[in-house]
């Protein structure tokens, strides 16, 4: 028997209407990913949010700039899995200089479910990491979205040839 984890890649507030920059179809991302939530506490699977931080370093980014309101995590996720942890990040791979191995690893995770914002960057990059590759590695399709339709279906093909692609439901 395997032990999963969902981890759910930044669904924060400038993702949505009224933030620095909404995606499309948030407002069903979100529906199925509650879902998925629920599925997996259900199931006693843990939740992990990633919360992406834009580097101050850097300079002023377009969005998620430390302390602001865009870059919380949306509140019906937070409510949805409040005691789950919550890993931070300033780079696509949600694997790359954060504690999300750390985190599976004292888990004993061996399976990761992976959804959230955007399908082509963050989601892809964590589902192929070099780090990941030691995990059997899931993308829930109907609980992903990006800046368009296409975008999202072109990246989900990519991602088809390295992991596996399953909706919400199959968890």
């Amino acid at each position: 028997m395997s032990n999963k984890a969902l981890v759910v890649i930044d669904l924060q507030n400038d993702y949505f209407p009224n933030g620095k920059y909404p995606l499309w179809n948030t407002d069903k991302t979100l529906e199925n990913i509650l879902k998925a939530i629920e599925q997996a506490k259900g199931k006693d699977i843990p939740v992990i949010h990633v919360q992406h931080i834009a580097n101050k370093n850097m300079g002023i980014a377009p969005f998620f700039n430390e302390g602001t309101a865009g870059a919380d995590i949306h509140q019906e996720i937070v409510e949805a899995a409040p005691n789950a942890k919550i890993v931070i990040k300033e780079f696509a791979d949600s694997f790359e200089k954060t504690n999300l191995e750390d985190i599976l690893q004292s888990n004993q995770i061996d399976e990761l479910l992976i959804c959230g914002m955007m399908t082509q960057n963050c989601v892809t990059h964590t589902a192929i990491s070099k780090a990941a590759e030691k995990y059997n590695v899931s993308v829930l399709f109907d609980c992903c979205t990006t800046v368009d339709q296409m975008i999202h279906n072109i990246a989900l093909h990519a991602l088809s040839t390295r992991v596996t692609l399953t909706e919400f439901d199959s968890i």
